[in-house]
């Protein structure tokens, strides 16, 4: 199963008030200019010591200082350079790696991508978890293939046309509005944007060779401009304001699709995405278990946090001979005391339902002529699943992934 990623691509599933958190930020815009026009007006009154340069001042308690780069011994001749967490506050001296193509700048405290023109070998550049506002001064690297600056304070998809070899993308958690200058990457395999500000799925119709998009937690009120997208195999959309199922249709190849945490009621438009074997639809405002009879080698079906009421609506799942996990909890029929064995009744070849595992007295058919078994036994106390299926959003990278 494709979760997400250190990710990448991979951890517990949060309640999240997207619409509140995003806009919270976006309406204290014009409150931060006004506490920063306050704040220009009481620095002026702070005049600077003779002989004393702006920015010399005492740091702020806590506050960490860029290392020297001097003081870093690079090896001319290696391949992998990682350098995660070293307080480097300026790229600076790395023209000496003829040979790197792996180059790791994760959680530093770098403000601009520079100085890398001479490192025409590089494969893989991780920028994650630095104060980044734009991307610039790659064209250089032509033989890119991973390029991550998730984690920063991107507000614009730019300076990375001439990236025509890379094919995997990482800008997660930035402050993207709109999905743009990418038409020129057709190599692309994975595209990672969830935690932004986008507001529609456009411009990416020459992506075909797309096999995993994570747009979770943004601002999407509709599926569409996927039909190009044939390759797909992974699409998340957690998290945004989708009200419908649709524009799925030429996905064929699909076969992970989380659309938790939306404003979704029916589950329609999956006629022609027969591969799935993931289902995620927690988390929505739907009632019926339908139009999924047709999904066989569906093995996951989350859509817990919904309004199912009617056990019949299992029925649906009976053709998943290979349906292995179910997440139902917090739904009306959950409220049943025989919540659990109805599951497993219904749909015997199940081997987790929600958080725990189905113990083996769970799975006890009760002799012929006998009633319902006694309720079932505590599960093995080895098994700590998380309480929620695990979210997909695209919350970071693992280089070399």
């Amino acid at each position: 199963m494709a979760e997400e990623r250190g990710g990448g691509q991979q951890q517990s599933q949060e309640m999240m008030e997207v619409d509140r958190r995003v806009e919270s930020e976006e309406s204290g815009d014009e409150e931060g200019k006004k506490q920063s026009s306050g704040l220009v007006a009481d620095l002026s009154e702070h005049s600077l010591k003779d002989g004393e340069e702006p920015g010399d001042e005492d740091p702020e308690e806590g506050q960490e200082l860029p290392v020297d780069m001097e003081t870093i011994n690079l090896d001319k001749d290696a391949e992998d350079v990682d350098l995660n967490h070293y307080r480097i506050g300026k790229i600076e001296g790395f023209e000496v790696l003829k040979k790197v193509k792996t180059l790791c700048l994760r959680q530093n405290l770098i403000k601009c991508i520079e100085n890398l023109e001479e490192l025409q070998s590089l494969r893989e550049l991780d920028l994650y978890d630095n104060q980044i506002k734009k991307i610039e001064n790659l064209e250089a690297l032509t033989e890119l293939e991973i390029l991550d600056i998730s984690f920063n304070l991107l507000r614009n998809i730019e300076g990375i046309d001439k990236l025509t070899r890379l094919k995997k993308l990482f800008l997660v958690n930035n402050k993207i509005n709109k999905i743009e200058n990418i038409s020129n990457l057709r190599q692309l395999q994975m595209l990672e944007l969830g935690s932004n500000r986008i507001r529609a799925i456009e411009n990416i119709d020459t992506l075909t060779n797309l096999e995993s998009l994570f747009l979770g937690k943004n601002k999407i009120t509709k599926l569409q401009n996927l039909d190009a997208l044939t390759n797909l195999t992974v699409l998340s959309m957690q998290s945004n304001r989708l009200t419908k199922i649709e524009g799925l249709q030429n996905l064929v190849n699909l076969r992970e699709l989380y659309l938790s945490h939306n404003g979704i009621e029916v589950i329609e438009g999956l006629e022609n995405n027969n591969k799935l074997t993931m289902l995620d639809v927690a988390s929505n405002r739907i009632k019926k278990i339908e139009n999924i009879s047709h999904l066989t080698e569906l093995q996951e079906f989350w859509m817990n946090d919904n309004l199912l009421e009617s056990w019949s609506d299992l029925d649906e799942l009976k053709g998943a001979k290979n349906l292995e996990t179910v997440y139902l909890e917090r739904n009306p029929l959950q409220k049943d005391p025989q919540y659990r064995r109805k599951i497993m009744l219904a749909l015997p070849t199940v081997r987790q339902i929600d958080a725990t595992f189905v113990s083996r007295v769970d799975t006890r058919q009760p002799p012929a002529g006998w009633g319902a078994l006694p309720s079932p036994g505590l599960v093995s106390p080895t098994q700590y699943l998380p309480a929620v299926p695990m979210l997909v959003l695209g919350v970071g990278t693992q280089m070399g992934s």
